[in-house]
């Protein structure tokens, strides 16, 4: 059984494993530190201390094992190989910081002779990204995230709070109690009690960071230096993360908060409509695999601030790679490919969600861009194929081959054994892409004739009228198109002839109206010439 044991991440029992770490992380983070400074506290209850601190010890061991039974995802598929999850956590620096957190630093015990040194167990705290991880399945998981996130808050600044009590009793006994008005009082009277010590240095570190009360005013250099020291963390801490905690998230985390926002939006509407724990857990294990795959985000509503070149680019540099491992656009055009790319839409699919059922109407194609599918029969056990990345299929669907018998419906049934992420490609994008590539068009059409004529579900007779009426329409086109090429080469002639003629006219008319230019010129000539003539003779004739 052990051989084959493995932890799967989004499992109820990895997030209870979770909670059992991060209160072991808690145990350090919170005693180690008082035990080192209160030394009553040590002292006292020296047995309890021993049994809890080699039980953390032994949960620390056994976290580490459960780290390396801890399956991960590959093509959407979990990973439960003992070798490869062995590999998987030790490659991460996560696999260091764990072992660095369990060295055993007990033996500094031995050289002193005694347990009344914990703070060489410091080293355990290098363990609360495991508590970090808690807090963030918590918020995912929990339908009162506000809530949640207010009191894990809330917990952070009650730790600082008490960090910074211990460090204030111990510089008080460096210093000496009671030394001035500053550091603690005397171990006397009431004071010497350990709730008075720890309650009183708690108080003063509330005031101290929040800086909304009066304390006894520092006297000696190093009661200065930490005051200051704690009056800029209070500002940091107090003023930024508590005051502005809300614009924090936003500006630091804007994907996660807008995740989140998604998320509690969909749980509050199961919440609302009472839906069920089995679907309510799918649902919440989908959001799961989008952000730790990193498929939260909106890609459409992201590259809509680019401009138009820059997401195409982007798109070719995400998505072409894909798009040139199915077989049937390797010997596509390039233009073509960019073309579907741009065409492209990414969807998400569950284990066990059916993408499409025999007899569907197709619509759509896919191309497996991550994950396996199952090609099943009717009952939805028998299992035909399997596909995976880089598979496509309902190409044959939406190419509207003539012939096809099962008119343009799906074929068989496709369903998700994994998380699978596709491409979908609709009818009417690859329509609109094929219709500047013809070749493209005509080689696509031929392998889904291909495919169909292999599983006998091409009517070749039908596939032939269809053909010759396609034919016919295509003559009829072409008949028109000369028709029209005619008309306007007769036009351009008749066009061309008008407009010699025209000027042949305007050349002639220029020519008549030199010539009768000329003859008036001569009439007038001979009218002037008679006149003189008849004026000579008349003159004669007097005399």
């Amino acid at each position: 059984y052990w051989r084959h044991f493995y932890v799967d991440p989004s499992d109820s029992f990895y997030y209870r494993w979770l909670f059992v770490i991060s209160l072991a992380v808690l145990y350090n983070g919170v005693f180690i530190i008082a035990r080192s400074v209160f030394w009553e506290l040590q002292d006292r209850y020296y047995i309890l201390w021993l049994c809890l601190d080699y039980v953390s010890d032994f949960i620390y061991a056994l976290d580490i094992f459960i780290q390396f039974r801890t399956g991960y995802l590959e093509q959407g598929l979990m990973v439960t190989d003992p070798v490869k999850l062995r590999k998987n956590y030790m490659r991460t620096k996560t696999f260091y910081i764990d072992m660095a957190s369990l060295l055993p630093t007990d033996l500094f015990y031995l050289l002193v002779g005694g347990l009344g040194i914990p703070y060489v167990r410091f080293n355990r705290l290098l363990r609360i990204k495991r508590m970090l991880e808690f807090f963030d399945r918590t918020e995912t998981r929990t339908s009162y995230t506000n809530m949640w996130r207010i009191l894990h808050l809330v917990l952070y600044i009650l730790i600082i709070i008490h960090w910074n009590a211990c460090i204030y009793f111990a510089i008080s006994a460096a210093i000496g109690f009671g030394s001035d008005g500053w550091v603690y009082a005397n171990l006397t009277g009431p004071y010497k009690d350990l709730s008075r010590k720890y309650i009183y240095s708690f108080y003063w570190s509330t005031l101290t960071l929040t800086t909304i009360g009066e304390t006894p005013p520092p006297e000696k250099d190093e009661e200065f230096l930490f005051v200051v020291v704690d009056f800029l963390i209070g500002v940091l801490i107090f003023a930024t993360i508590v005051g502005n905690v809300g614009s924090m998230i936003t500006n630091m985390n804007a994907a996660r908060s807008e995740f989140n926002q998604r998320m509690d939006g969909v749980k509050q509407y199961m919440e609302f409509r009472k839906v069920s724990k089995e679907l309510e857990e799918r649902v919440i294990k989908w959001f799961d695999y989008l952000w730790t795959n990193k498929q939260s985000l909106n890609e459409e509503e992201v590259l809509s601030a680019l401009p138009d070149k820059l997401k195409a680019e982007m798109a070719i540099h995400v998505h072409l790679d894909t798009l040139k491992r199915v077989a049937i656009f390797q010997d596509c055009e390039p233009g073509l490919l960019v073309e579907l790319v741009l065409k492209l839409r990414l969807q998400v699919f569950s284990p066990g969600d059916y993408i499409c059922r025999k007899g569907d109407i197709g619509r759509e194609m896919y191309i497996v861009k991550r994950g396996k599918l199952s090609v099943v029969g009717d009952d939805g056990s028998t299992v035909y194929a399997t596909l995976s990345e880089g598979s496509v299929f309902g190409e044959v669907s939406i190419l509207n081959i003539a012939g096809n018998k099962t008119g343009n419906r799906r074929t068989a049934n496709v369903r998700s054994l994994g998380y699978s992420d596709l491409f979908c490609l609709s009818k009417e994008s690859l329509w609109d892409a094929l219709t500047e590539y013809p070749e493209a068009k005509r080689k696509l059409i031929e392998a889904g004739r291909q495919i169909l004529m292999k599983d006998n579900l091409l009517d070749e007779e039908a596939m032939r009228k269809a053909e010759e009426k396609q034919e016919t329409v295509e003559q009829r086109v072409d008949r028109i198109d000369s028709a029209l090429d005619n008309l306007q080469t007769r036009f351009a002639r008749l066009l061309a002839e008008f407009h010699t003629t025209q000027q042949k006219l305007k050349q002639r008319m220029s020519k008549v109206e030199k010539v009768l230019t000329r003859e008036d010129d001569i009439l007038s000539i001979y009218s002037n010439n008679n006149l003189h003539i008849t004026g000579t003779t008349l003159d004669s004739t007097k005399s």
